[in-house]
């Protein structure tokens, strides 16, 4: 019920954008100029939609245990390197400077697709909430029992008091609520890790940036 809840609050809004300006260009004679504004807002809220829907089939497969983590042995440094191609436009139309630590080859066992997508979610993030000119740091270290892929950024930085609301399904501080995005991508990072073993932690100063770490088990 609260998942149904949650989904109807993320739909609300571009719904009721599309049909507003469908309806602006049904029913009023609109200059050219207007008309392709209207076009483009639309366009908009169907692909926020669509990343929407694809975001709550990843959350749903996994949740349902539909799909199956399987742990092989791959090469950090190239799923990093898979990572900063996914994120290299927005970093470089920002100027931000991306430094990374991380030994070629690098050899963990993790499932690649999904393990992917988990450092890509954290490192969206940091470049988004990363003002221009800002740095993000990388950091591959091998511990006794895991291995931890730090993401350090000098971004906007977590409220304390929200500090453990980011992994929860759709929480957006509201403060972020201008940037792209639904509220899913640290709640699935979390459930990536946990279903190989692996665990995430967070720490933040507001105002200064944060550092998400991320823990892969070695065997």
């Amino acid at each position: 019920q609260e998942m149904v809840s949650d989904i109807s609050h993320q739909l609300k809004t571009p719904i009721a954008n599309i049909t507003m300006y469908n309806d602006t260009i049904l029913n009023h004679d609109l200059p050219k100029e207007k008309r392709e504004e209207c076009l483009q807002v639309i366009q908009n809220q169907v692909e926020k939609l669509d990343f929407l829907v694809k975001s709550l089939m990843k959350m749903s497969r996994l949740e349902n245990n539909i799909i199956v983590l399987i742990k092989e042995q791959n090469n950090l440094y190239d799923s990093i390197v898979q990572v900063l191609a996914g994120v290299r436009l927005h970093a470089e139309n920002k100027k931000l400077k991306i430094s990374v630590k991380c030994e070629n080859p690098y050899l963990v066992y993790y499932d690649e697709k999904w393990t992917i997508e988990a450092i890509f979610n954290v490192m969206d993030n940091a470049v988004k909430y990363t003002p221009e000119g800002g740095n993000i740091n990388i950091v591959v270290e091998r511990m006794d029992l895991f291995t931890k892929i730090c993401v350090k950024d000098t971004g906007i930085g977590i409220e304390p008091k929200h500090i453990n609301d980011i992994f929860k399904r759709f929480f957006r501080e509201s403060r972020v609520h201008k940037e792209d995005g639904v509220g899913i991508g640290l709640y699935l990072t979390r459930e990536i890790l946990t279903k190989q073993g692996g665990y995430v932690k967070v720490t933040s100063k507001e105002g200064e940036g944060s550092m998400f770490s991320l823990y892969l088990p070695n065997q």
